[in-house]
């Protein structure tokens, strides 16, 4: 019973680095790109500020969320990024093809949660940046992307990429 046991749990664990193998690997392939333009393009949130990612980014680590109203993930992970931001974390999201301003404004206003909001209306500032996958984040520090994953994430996975990021 005990050989069984230990046979279980050593394939087990094959199971759960083959599966994290595969989980790198995808987040490799869907890894979005920094656009030419980067630095250059002008950017403006909802509360009409107007923004540059590459100087939110200057000082401490960025988390940029891009999401979707109809996203279905989205919905388990915008209160978790909601979160970071009532914490002071630096976040700044990018609705995609959520409809216009007032839209997405009534939208968040729903879900009761205020997040800083660039929207990405046609979706070309997302396809600029190469995103394929809603919700995708991407952890970025001095202008460079230092992280990325899409899919389904916790809180605390956000919290250690932005941790890891200050380390960097």
């Amino acid at each position: 019973m005990v050989n069984k046991l230990l046979r279980w749990g050593r394939e087990g664990l094959v199971l759960l680095a083959l599966l994290g193998a595969v989980l790198l690997v995808i987040d490799w392939w869907r890894a979005p790109q920094l656009p030419a333009t980067f630095n250059s393009t002008p950017l403006h949130t909802l509360d009409g500020r107007n923004v540059s990612l590459a100087a939110l980014s200057e000082d401490r680590p960025l988390l940029i969320y891009f999401w979707a109203s109809w996203c279905g993930v989205c919905r388990f992970t915008t209160p978790d990024v909601s979160r970071l931001t009532e914490e002071g974390e630096n976040v700044m999201t990018v609705a995609l093809r959520s409809g216009d301003d007032q839209k997405v404004t009534g939208w968040l206003a729903h879900k009761k949660m205020t997040l800083p909001v660039i929207n990405d209306a046609d979706g070309r500032l997302s396809q600029n940046w190469e995103i394929g996958v809603t919700p995708t984040f991407v952890v970025l520090h001095k202008g460079a992307i230092v992280s990325s994953t899409t899919g389904w994430t916790s809180y605390w996975g956000m919290k250690l990429r932005l941790w890891w990021a200050r380390l960097s």
